[in-house]
Order: structure tokens, then C-alpha cells, then sequence
């Protein structure tokens, strides 16, 4: 531990990063408490109020459960994660707002893991989630809301040069985007694989639900993928998306949308009212 670090700090409406971000003396932005949060650390929210955006470089929780805890980043990523290979960056119960002009809500640039649980992402121009990385990595998102209204951006994007990225979704609501999850992996690494889980969630009303792209694999499970205008594909040879228990309506060009790789179904989806599907490989249970 650094001296003067603490493992807990805190960040107050009403408080000043002059301070030691004590909790009677609080630190006023994330920005400012990170400096004095000891690696492993948390940074605690006493009160409602806008944090700030905040670069992470160290493993660290920054925590706004029980209140109002914002950041506010037009023109700017909300929270960007530049840490080191082992580190665990865990982001809860925080809104990332972008006012309609900020890039990007959260950036995974570097770390071993990043948890994201219980936040609202917004008015982003272009993704959500960046998940785009030279290395492996572990990304969990759980009870997230993901809302454009960037009609070009994507909700979720993970990417990676070299290694494999392993992504689980669990009850993550995307609406209002381009693309709402789009995993392209193997970018000038043929070695490079994504894979991505899907659990109870609902992808809807956007361009464009789900994409694998490259060697890019993605599992969809108890998921609404509906009203987009292509519900799911599978976009190049190398990439697959397994489908069980999902429901695919009214996407008003493609339900299954028709490109070059595998769309592999366990017979169990309910698909109807969709403008086309292509067809799918079914397989049996195992």
C-alpha cells in the first residue's frame, strides 16, 4: 500500500478532493479518491450527487449502492479501465450519463477482469461497453441497462488482438442502438477468440440484436431478441451463435439474418412475425 492510502474511501456531493476522503472528510470526485485508494480498495458514495468521469489504472470497487451516484461525461468516456493484467475492476449501482456526446460509457482497455453490476449506461455517440483489448480478459455485466438514443452506436463491443476474452450478460437490458451486442473477435490475430453468454435478457429495438463477427462466439439464453431490425447473425465464416429458450419476434427484416456463419438452434426458441429468417442448424440437447 501506498502511504496515505486508504482501502476504503468515500466521495460526498458536498465534498472536496483536498480532502482525505475519509468518511467525515470526503473526497468530491472519483478522480480524486482514486489517488487515495489503495490497490484492492473501494471508493464508497455517501450521498447523491455527479462524480465525475474517472480513468482506473490499479484493481479497485468504485460503489454507489444505497444513493444517487452519476457521472456525467459529455464529450467524454464515463470510465475508462487501463489497469494491470491481474487486476479486478468492480463498477456498481453507478448511472454513466453522456448528455448525447459522450463516446463511450464504459472503456476495457487493459486488467484482468471487469464486473459491472447494477448501473444504467446513456446518451453515448459510440459503445456502451468497449471491451477492446490486446490480451485475455473476463467481462461480466449483470442487472444493466444500456440505452442509445446514438442510432450508430453499439451497446456492447468486445474485441481483442490476441487471446481469448470470456463475456457473460445476465438480465442486461440494450435498446436504441446500431449494433446491441457485438462480439468481433480474432482482429489481425486469427488465434484471438471471443466468447460471450447471454442470460435473461432483452436486446430489442435496435438495428441490429446480436452479431458474432470473425471468430467471434456468442450463447443466447432465456433472452428477448425482438423488434430490431435484424434480430441475430452470425456474420463471417468462423463465427457462431447457439440460441435456447430465446424468443425472436417481429425483427422487421431478418429474425435469423442471413449471413456467412453458424446460427445453431436447441429447438427450444419461440420465432415469429419476423420479416425472413435463414435457416438454422438444430441440434439436439446434450
Amino acid at each position: 500500500m501506498v502511504l496515505g492510502q486508504a482501502t476504503r474511501t468515500w466521495v460526498s456531493g458536498v465534498g472536496d478532493d483536498v480532502n482525505p476522503c475519509s468518511r467525515t472528510a470526503p473526497c468530491k470526485t472519483f478522480a480524486g479518491a482514486i489517488s487515495k485508494t489503495a490497490a484492492g480498495g473501494e471508493i464508497s458514495v455517501l450521498d447523491p450527487g455527479g462524480y465525475g468521469a474517472v480513468t482506473i489504472t490499479k484493481a479497485i470497487t468504485i460503489n454507489g449502492d444505497g444513493t444517487l451516484a452519476g457521472i456525467l461525461s459529455a464529450g467524454v468516456s464515463g470510465v475508462i479501465i487501463n489497469a494491470g493484467v491481474n487486476d479486478i475492476v468492480v463498477i456498481r449501482s453507478i448511472s454513466i450519463n453522456g448528455s448525447t456526446t459522450g463516446t463511450n460509457g464504459i472503456r476495457f482497455l487493459a486488467g484482468g477482469q471487469l464486473h459491472v453490476e447494477n448501473c444504467s449506461i446513456s446518451g453515448f455517440t459510440t459503445r456502451g461497453i468497449d471491451v477492446s483489448k490486446t490480451g485475455a480478459g473476463i467481462l461480466s455485466v449483470e442487472n444493466t441497462s444500456i440505452v442509445g438514443p446514438a442510432v450508430s452506436a453499439t451497446g456492447i463491443y468486445i474485441a481483442n488482438t490476441a487471446d481469448t476474452i470470456k463475456a457473460t450478460l445476465k438480465n442486461v437490458k440494450i435498446s436504441g442502438v446500431d449494433i446491441g451486442v457485438d462480439v468481433v473477435a480474432g482482429i489481425s490475430s486469427p488465434t484471438a477468440i471471443s466468447y460471450m453468454t447471454i442470460l435473461n435478457s432483452n436486446i430489442s429495438n435496435n438495428h441490429t440484436g446480436v452479431r458474432a463477427k470473425n471468430a467471434g462466439v456468442i450463447n443466447v439464453e432465456s433472452t428477448s431478441l425482438s423488434n430490431n431490425y435484424v434480430g441475430v447473425i452470425a456474420s463471417e465464416a468462423a463465427s457462431v451463435v447457439r440460441l435456447s429458450n430465446t424468443d425472436i419476434f417481429n425483427n422487421s427484416m431478418f429474425g435469423i439474418g442471413n449471413g456467412l456463419g453458424k446460427v445453431i438452434s436447441f429447438g427450444n426458441n419461440n420465432i415469429a412475425g419476423n420479416a425472413a429468417n435463414q435457416p438454422m442448424q438444430v441440434i439436439a440437447k446434450q
